[in-house]
C-alpha cells in the first residue's frame, strides 16, 4: 500500500493507503483522541469497526460527514478530519455530493463475506441459485483480515463465480419482511481526491431476495471494571490486529484479561509481533485448547480465577498499570504495562435478525444470545448461529464485584459516559425492564447503539438481581444497523427534487396574466387573478360575482384522475365507496365518498362510467397519490381475484371548469357536434365531443352549485382550448377565477373540502351526508358505522355559521365556544367546535362559515361565541347550505 498524508485535527500523519485511520494514528502514537461527551475523560481507540465507542470523529474533507468512527475511515489522499466529544456538527455549506438508490431482486443475499458467509454463498451457487453477497468490509474475509491470512483458493473461485455479486462496504442496515433489506453501499470515501465527480458516494440498495443468510459475524465485548476507560485499554483482538497486521508499535508491554480462550490467541499475537506480555488473567478456573496449549508453549504467564479491578494512568492520562483481583481470595496487585488488552466473549450481531421480530435465544455454553435460524426463506450462519470456532470455552463473566466508589468510574456505554453507579441507581429505583433502564440510564442510546454496551448491561442488571440473561432478554435493535447520512435516503431528491413542482398545461398563461399563486400539494395553482391596484379580496369578489352572475373558468387539472378497467371494475368501486356504482348507466356520473376501515372520510370525489368496464375517478388535489395506493392495497392483498386495474392519468387529462349562467352559451360556440341544453345534456352526464377538431369529454359537474361544464382534454392540447374560449369568452366578459373563488363557491353551497372540514375523525353521518352512504351493500368501514363510539351524541358534526356581525370573517381554525361559558380550574374554557372554513361571500353580502360543532345537526339557531384574542364574536349555528338549497342554478 502506498504512503500518503492525512490530517487529524490540523496535525499532519503518514498513513498506508486503504487502512483504517485509527491504525495510521495509533501507528503514529497518539492514543487518546478526544475527551468523553459528560466526563471530559480522555478516551482512546478501544475496537476494529462500527462498534468504536470512543473515537468518533468529523470529516473536515469532502462532505464534511460527522460522528464516524476512526476505525472504519480508510486512509486517503486528501483526509482531513477532527476529534469530536460525542456531538457533531452539521456542515454550512450544502452537500455537493452525489447519491443514488437502486433496486435489486436475487433468487438468494447473504450478508457477510466472511467464513461463514463465502461458504453459505457457495452452497447456494452449487443450487443454481444467483447470489448477491454483501460485506461491509473493504474486502472478503472477515476474520481472516484482522488476521493477515489470505482466503482460502476455493473461496476465492467463489468470489468469481458468474452468477455471484460481491459488493464490499456494503452495510445491511434494516431487514423488513418479506425479506426486504436496504443496504447502504459506500463508494467513493476511500479514494479520496482521485474519485471521479460522477460517481456517487453512497448508494441505497433496495433488495428483494427468495432466500436470506444472515452471516454477519459478532462483536468482542468488553469487561467492567473500575477506570476502564482509559487510552490504552482495548479489546485484545482489536489491539492484537493494529500491532500484528497494521505495524502498531506504541506498545513495549501488554497485560491481557480474557473470560475466554479469544484471549489466548491474541495473547500469542501480540507476543509474536514483539509485544511483552505480562500475563493473562483468566476469570475461569481453568481452561485448554489449542489457543492455551500455544500461549503457555510461548512462555507467556497464565493466573486463573483473576480480572481486572482497576487501572491507573500516567500525566497524560493513558493507561499505564492494571490491578488485578483474585477472585478467590480477593487479594489485589499491580502490574505496570503499556496496554490492556480485555477479551470478555463475543456478542453476535444479532440486529437484522431482530428487525422482523426474531428473538434471540441465550446459550451459556457461548455465553451469548444467538439466532439458529433455518427455514427456506432465512437462515443464519457462522457465529450469529453459534459457530464459535471450537476453541473458545467462554466464562458467563461481565466483571468483577466493585464498591460504591469503584462503580463510579465502572463504564458500560463509553458513549454516553454511563457507569454501573448509574445501573444500580435505576435498579434501586424499582426499574427491571431492559427496556426501562435503557431510558433511565441512556445505555444504547448513542451512536453505537448498545453494540458494545448492550450485552455489559444485561450482564450487570443480571449480576445485580441474580437473574440470567436469559430473564433478562435482548434489548429491542431497530433500523438503521449503522449511522445512515439523511443525504443518502435522500439520493437524487434533494434541493428542488425534494419536493418537485408541478404545474399543469395552463401554468404559462396563468403567469402571464397576473395570477398569484398558491401551493396545493405540489401543484402550483392560480390563487387570484388580480387587476391592476386590485386587493386580494377585491379580486375574489369580483371573480365570485362573474360564476354567480356571468361565465368564469378555472383551472382544475390538479384533480386527481384514476382510469379504472376491468369486469370487476364496478364491483370493486361498490365496495370502495359508500355508495353504488356498479348500477350507474353508461356516461353518466356520481359523486362518491371512500372510507378506511374504521368509517372515518378518506377522500371524495366525482366518478365517471365511460364504458360497460370503464370508470374515470377523481380525486382530491392532494389526495391523489394516496387513493391510488388505497386501491392497489386492496387489489393486491385483499381482493386478488378481482380483475381490475388502475392507472394515473392525472397528467394525462387536463381539466378546465368553465361555471356561471353564460356558461352554456359560451360553450355551445365551440361545441358543434353535441346539444348542450338541459334536456339533451342533463345534470352529471358526460357526452364526447370535439373543440376545433380535438377530441374532448365534457361533463355537466360543478363545485359551484351553479350551471357549469367540465371540459377534459389531453394535456397537450389544454391550452390551446383555454385560449379558445377565452377568445370566445370576451364578449360574455369571461373571468378567470382561482382556488379561492373557488372555495367560496363551493362552501356557499356546503360542499366538503376533505382534510379541511374534516380533521380525520368525520364519519359520512358527521358530515350530514348519510344520503351517500348505502344500506344494500358492503363497503369498507361499513361496520365501523356501526360503534358505538361513532354513533354516540356529542360527536362534532359540519354546520354553518353566520357571524353576528356580518361583516367579520371568522378565522379558520378558530374554537367555539357556549355562551358565558367559564374557564375551568386550569383556566381552560372547553370548546363546542371550531371553525373550518371561513370567508366573505360577496352573493350573501357578508361573512359566513363552516364548522364542526359538537352534536351541531341538533343545534340549528343556537348562538355560539368565538374568542379571539381579547375579542369575544357571536355566531349562529345554520344549515351549511348558504345558496339555492333547491339545486335550481346548476341548470
Amino acid at each position: 500500500m502506498s504512503e500518503v498524508t492525512f490530517s487529524f485535527d490540523d496535525k499532519p500523519y503518514k498513513g498506508h493507503h486503504g487502512e483504517p485511520m485509527a491504525a495510521a494514528l495509533l501507528r503514529s502514537g497518539l492514543l487518546s483522541i478526544t475527551n468523553s461527551t459528560y466526563h471530559g475523560r480522555p478516551r482512546g481507540i478501544v475496537g476494529l469497526g462500527v462498534e468504536e465507542p470512543n473515537a468518533i470523529v468529523q470529516l473536515v474533507s469532502g462532505t464534511q460527514e460527522s460522528m464516524l468512527p476512526a476505525t472504519v475511515i480508510e486512509v486517503a489522499d486528501g483526509l482531513a478530519a477532527r476529534s469530536l466529544t460525542g456531538i457533531g456538527a452539521l456542515p454550512d455549506l450544502p452537500e455537493e455530493a452525489r447519491y443514488d438508490k437502486t433496486n435489486r431482486y436475487v433468487d438468494a443475499l447473504v450478508v457477510g463475506a466472511g467464513l461463514a458467509g463465502l461458504k453459505a454463498a457457495d452452497e447456494l451457487l452449487r443450487e443454481g441459485h444467483e447470489v448477491l453477497l454483501i460485506d461491509d468490509q473493504p474486502g472478503p474475509g472477515g476474520h481472516l483480515r484482522h488476521l493477515g491470512l489470505e482466503l482460502p483458493p476455493a473461496l476465492r473461485d467463489v468470489l468469481a463465480h458468474k452468477n455471484l455479486t460481491y459488493l464490499c462496504r456494503c452495510t445491511a442496515i434494516g431487514l423488513y419482511d418479506q425479506n426486504y433489506i436496504v443496504a447502504i453501499e459506500r463508494r467513493s470515501d476511500h479514494l479520496g481526491n482521485a474519485a471521479p465527480d460522477s460517481r456517487a458516494r453512497i448508494r441505497v440498495w433496495h433488495i428483494r431476495a427468495d432466500r436470506v443468510v444472515l452471516a454477519p459475524g459478532a462483536f468482542q465485548r468488553p469487561l467492567i471494571f473500575a477506570n476502564n476507560d482509559r487510552p490504552g485499554i482495548m479489546l485484545s483482538h482489536a489491539a492484537a490486529t493494529y500491532v500484528a497486521v497494521h505495524g502498531v508499535r506504541v506498545f513495549s508491554t501488554a497485560v491481557v484479561a480474557t473470560a475466554d480462550n479469544q484471549g489466548y490467541r491474541d495473547a500469542l499475537r501480540l507476543h509474536q509481533s514483539g509485544v511483552a506480555v505480562q500475563a493473562i488473567y483468566d476469570a475461569r478456573p481453568g481452561a485448554g485448547g489449542p489457543s492455551v496449549d500455544a500461549a503457555r508453549a510461548a512462555g507467556i504467564p497464565i493466573r486463573f480465577r483473576t480480572t481486572v479491578l482497576d487501572t491507573d494512568s500516567n500525566a497524560a492520562g493513558t493507561f499505564d498499570s492494571v490491578i488485578i483481583r483474585d477472585l478467590d481470595t480477593n487479594e489485589t496487585f499491580q502490574i505496570k504495562a503499556d496496554l490492556l488488552a480485555v477479551s470478555g466473549g463475543w456478542t453476535p450481531i444479532v440486529d437484522l435478525a431482530t428487525h422482523i421480530g426474531i428473538k434471540p435465544k441465550w446459550s451459556a455454553e457461548h455465553a451469548a444470545f444467538l439466532v439458529s435460524q433455518s427455514t427456506d426463506r432465512l437462515r443464519t450462519a457462522g457465529m450469529l448461529a453459534g459457530d464459535f470456532g471450537g476453541d473458545d470455552d467462554p466464562l458467563v463473566f461481565f466483571g468483577p464485584a466493585l464498591d460504591e466508589e469503584q462503580s463510579r468510574h465502572a463504564y458500560i456505554d463509553l458513549q454516553r459516559d454511563a457507569t454501573l453507579h448509574e445501573l444500580r441507581r435505576a435498579v434501586g429505583a424499582g426499574l427491571h425492564s431492559i427496556e426501562h433502564i435503557k431510558r433511565y440510564t441512556t445505555i444504547g442510546t448513542a451512536h453505537d447503539q448498545g453494540k458494545t454496551s448492550g450485552m455489559l448491561t444485561i450482564g450487570a442488571l443480571c449480576q445485580l438481581n441474580n437473574l440470567s440473561p436469559a430473564d433478562v432478554g435482548t434489548l429491542s435493535f431497530r433500523p438503521p444497523y449503522v449511522p445512515v447520512p439523511f443525504a443518502a435516503l435522500a439520493g437524487r431528491e434533494r434541493g428542488p427534487l425534494s419536493d418537485p413542482i408541478r404545474i399543469t398545461p395552463l401554468h404559462q398563461w396563468h403567469v402571464a396574466a397576473g395570477a398569484v399563486f398558491e401551493d396545493v400539494g405540489q401543484w402550483k395553482r392560480p390563487w387570484y387573478f388580480p387587476k391592476p391596484g386590485e386587493s386580494m379580496e377585491d379580486a375574489v369578489r369580483r371573480e365570485c360575482v362573474a360564476a354567480r352572475q356571468g361565465v368564469a373558468m378555472m383551472d382544475a387539472s390538479t384533480l386527481g384522475k384514476i382510469d379504472i378497467q376491468g369486469p370487476d371494475a364496478g364491483v370493486f368501486l361498490d365496495r370502495i365507496y359508500t355508495n353504488m356504482f356498479s348500477t350507474l348507466p353508461e356516461g353518466q356520473c356520481r359523486y362518491g365518498v371512500m372510507c378506511k376501515a374504521d368509517g372515518i372520510v378518506f377522500d371524495d370525489g366525482v366518478t365517471t362510467r365511460l364504458g360497460k368496464n370503464h370508470y374515470l375517478m377523481t380525486t382530491t388535489t392532494g389526495g391523489a397519490a394516496r387513493v391510488l395506493a388505497w386501491l392497489e392495497e386492496w387489489l393486491q392483498t385483499e381482493w386478488p381475484e378481482l380483475k381490475v386495474y388502475c392507472t394515473s392519468v392525472t397528467e394525462h387529462v387536463a381539466t378546465i371548469a368553465l361555471v356561471g349562467p353564460k356558461s352554456r352559451q359560451l360553450l355551445q360556440e365551440l361545441v358543434t357536434d353535441v346539444d348542450l341544453s338541459k334536456e339533451a345534456f342533463p345534470f352529471m352526464h358526460s357526452r364526447e365531443a370535439t373543440i376545433d377538431g380535438i377530441p374532448v369529454r365534457i361533463a355537466r359537474i360543478s363545485f359551484s352549485g351553479e350551471l357549469a361544464f367540465e371540459i377534459n382534454v389531453a394535456w397537450g392540447y389544454a391550452r390551446h382550448t383555454w385560449e379558445r374560449l377565452w377568445s370566445l369568452g370576451r364578449r360574455y366578459d369571461l373571468t378567470a377565477y382561482g382556488t379561492e373563488s373557488m372555495h367560496v363557491l363551493r362552501a356557499e353551497k356546503g360542499y366538503i373540502i376533505v382534510g379541511q372540514d374534516t380533521d380525520g375523525t368525520q364519519t359520512p353521518h358527521d358530515l350530514n351526508m348519510s344520503w351517500v352512504v348505502s344500506k344494500k351493500k358492503e363497503f369498507i368501514g361499513k361496520r365501523s358505522l356501526q360503534l358505538p363510539y361513532l354513533q354516540a351524541t356529542g360527536r362534532p358534526q359540519l354546520v354553518g355559521l353566520l357571524p353576528e356581525d356580518g361583516d367579520e370573517v371568522i378565522p379558520e381554525g378558530a374554537y367555539l365556544t357556549l355562551l358565558n361559558a367559564q374557564p375551568d380550574e386550569q383556566g381552560k374554557t372547553p370548546h363546542t367546535g371550531f371553525v373550518t372554513s371561513s370567508y366573505y361571500s360577496p352573493m350573501l353580502g357578508r361573512a359566513f362559515a363552516l364548522a364542526l360543532v359538537a352534536d351541531g345537526l341538533n343545534r340549528m339557531g343556537e348562538v355560539v361565541a368565538v374568542p379571539i384574542g381579547k375579542k369575544l364574536l357571536r355566531a349562529t349555528i345554520c344549515d351549511a347550505v348558504f345558496i339555492d338549497k333547491e339545486n335550481l342554478r346548476r341548470d
